[in-house]
């Protein structure tokens, strides 16, 4: 009686500190995930004037990290699944903050030939560059407006243009604005007809974005493809499921078919990020 109480001492014992290690591992990937979205949101969105509550986010993270992956268990009973289905609900915050960047800048990007040749034709009427920028923020639409309208008031409190120039090129990262940049600041410092300049800038920006549409239009079916391959081993999965229940039970049930699972998962992810690494072609 006395070896049987000390088996079941040294049980519980084992198990309180086996829960203890799962919540310090959970209690960091949790203080962890909450450090890096206010981080992405303070400075990446933020900068953007994209403003979301980092703290709101978090909670709704957490909220789905126990939802999802719980009713996957109720569902499926297998711990691949439920693992993937964490992964996936841990990283989507920071998939979701890095696309409202990417689709900020597109736009910025898609708004600077227009903004370029209405720079131009205000100098060519005999505007300065400071007013022919402020004409054109009144006219131009954000995210384009609010970045142009930053930088003049940067240079009504006395930072120089070359500065206010180095700061919007900080927080849109985009070559073709860096083209722009470049072709301002050699203006200024060697001198020349600004105005061609920036036409000159705005039609070559009109052509490369022309070509960029082509590649989207040439490597869209490659994309679809990737799409459909990926998914076509689960559709497979599923109906064999279907039609033979107790052959493909095996592989929901036992160890080795979790870990079938977790390779086949791997594998079409691996597959699937490589074919749009194909697919994107960098003009």
């Amino acid at each position: 009686m006395t070896s049987l109480g000390l088996i079941l001492a040294l049980g519980l014992l084992t198990a309180f500190v086996i829960i203890w290690l799962i919540l310090q591992v959970v209690r960091s990937v949790l203080a962890r995930q909450r450090s890096e979205l206010e981080t992405s949101t303070k400075t990446t969105l933020a900068d953007m004037f994209i403003f979301l509550d980092p703290t709101q986010i978090f909670y709704y993270n957490v909220a789905a990290l126990i939802i999802l992956p719980t009713l996957v268990w109720l569902f499926t009973r297998n711990p691949v699944f439920v693992t993937f289905t964490a992964i996936v609900t841990l990283i989507l915050p920071k998939l979701y903050i890095k696309r409202l960047a990417a689709r900020r800048l597109k736009r910025f990007e898609e708004q600077l030939p227009d903004a370029l040749l209405m720079v131009s034709g205000a100098m060519r009427a005999g505007a300065s560059l400071n007013v022919a920028m402020e004409s054109m923020v009144k006219e131009q639409k954000p995210p384009l407006s609010q970045e142009f309208e930053l930088m003049l008031r940067e240079q009504r409190l006395g930072v120089d243009f070359d500065t206010a120039l180095v700061n919007m090129e900080k927080r849109n990262p985009l070559q073709d604005f860096s083209l722009v940049v470049s072709g301002l600041r050699i203006s200024r410092e060697v001198g020349g007809n600004l105005a061609e300049i920036l036409e000159s800038l705005a039609t070559t920006l009109r052509d490369k974005a022309t070509m960029e549409g082509k590649i989207r239009s040439l490597t869209a079916q490659g994309k679809m493809q990737g799409i459909i391959m990926s998914g076509l081993p689960l559709l497979i999965m599923a109906a064999l499921n279907w039609i033979e229940p107790k052959a493909m039970g095996t592989m929901f049930t036992t160890f080795f078919g979790w870990v079938t699972l977790a390779v086949i998962l791997v594998m079409i992810t691996i597959g699937y990020l490589l074919i749009r690494k194909i697919t994107s072609i960098d003009v």
